[in-house]
């Protein structure tokens, strides 16, 4: 017992170092290598810590890639246009250099992150979209030729498609909504997901609801990850404040580096609750 909360305490560490990395890169700390600058590439907590952030890690990738204030995301089509102008210009040789190099590292730690810790057969739909979601980022915002492995035979049909959360995002009290939002809030960067930020965005009241739950109760890394989804969805009240809000979590969240990386995204991609 001891050993594992050993264990778990470190995890959270290094989980704390590779968000705060992530969060410094977007705004403009470091180059977009966060993770091989912040990581032991061989090192199970390091590879564990990657998926439990999932397609964050890459947010810095996202941002260069054309993400950013006024970027449409519901659709995707702007960010695809985007990341395929970029991908092609990587492809030609454009971009060489260490900035190239890395990107071929931070692809290469991503792909042992994957390949180390695949949902299994019993994994829960949250442990699936996550993993989903990094293969996609590691595809979508990484140069040509520094995409992810395929998902585990079935994981993706399970993981997306409008079939597999059509019933929760349908069905789901706004308590249980906004929590399972929150756990995939590392899904709301451009282009990924499109058919779950659709989802969600028909259900804006409800997270709204969520996320004054979430401040109320003082569960700030829920409230900015729920934050995150509002800050991309369109049609948010004025009256949520959700920019005063978000400013409030981060500030009364005591340096949590997950509260700070999700905060920095709502910033730097949807222009919400600048400091």
């Amino acid at each position: 017992m001891a050993e594992q909360a050993q264990e778990n305490s470190s995890l959270s560490a290094v989980v704390a170092d590779v968000a705060a990395g992530v969060a410094l890169a977007l705004d403009g700390g470091r180059d977009s290598s966060a993770l091989s600058g912040v990581l032991a590439q061989d090192d199970p907590l390091a590879l564990a810590a990657i998926r439990v952030l999932g397609a964050d890690v890459l947010a810095p990738y996202a941002l260069r890639a054309g993400g950013g204030p006024g970027t449409t995301t519901d659709t995707g089509t702007d960010m695809d246009s985007g990341m395929a102008h970029r991908r092609t210009a990587r492809a030609s040789g454009v971009g060489a250099g260490p900035a190239a190099r890395g990107a071929r590292a931070d692809g290469e730690v991503v792909r042992k992150a994957l390949a180390a810790y695949p949902p299994g057969a019993d994994a829960s739909e949250v442990s699936l979209w996550s993993y989903r979601g990094l293969v996609e980022a590691s595809r979508a915002y990484l140069p040509a030729g520094q995409g992810g492995p395929e998902s585990p035979a079935g994981a993706g049909d399970r993981a997306a498609g409008p079939a597999a959360v059509a019933g929760w995002l349908q069905a789901d009290p706004w308590p249980q909504l906004a929590h399972r939002a929150s756990q995939l809030a590392a899904l709301s960067l451009p282009g990924l997901a499109p058919a779950l930020a659709t989802g969600l965005a028909a259900r804006t009241e409800d997270l709204s609801r969520g996320f004054v739950r979430a401040v109320r109760r003082r569960d700030w890394l829920q409230a900015a990850g729920i934050g995150r989804w509002l800050a991309r969805v369109p049609d948010v009240p004025d009256t949520l404040g959700l920019d005063t809000g978000l400013v409030y979590v981060l500030r009364m969240s005591g340096g949590d580096a997950r509260v700070a990386l999700h905060t920095a995204i709502a910033r730097r991609f949807h222009g919400r609750g600048a400091r």
